[in-house]
């Protein structure tokens, strides 16, 4: 029997929004997706903050490495 996926509403943040992120821990011994996804947001150098626009694409980017980067701030 297939397992029926439940949608969850998404909830996107006011227009303008910002979102600080830390890189706390190095990608060096994880896997490939994960170190594009590092370069995907803008991580240079580890230990680095970066303010980025606050979207479900960024949000999601986070999701799936939350081991490597931490939210730092948010809001305008």
């Amino acid at each position: 029997m297939a397992r029926k996926r439940m949608k969850t509403d998404k909830v996107q943040a006011p227009a303008g929004a910002r979102i600080q992120l830390k890189w706390v821990r190095s990608a060096i011994a994880t896997p490939t997706k994960h170190k594009l996804v590092i370069k995907g947001l803008g991580f240079t150098r580890l230990y680095q903050v970066i303010d980025r626009e606050d979207t479900l694409s960024v949000r999601g980017m986070v999701a799936k490495v939350p081991h490597l980067v931490e939210i730092v701030g948010e809001g305008k």
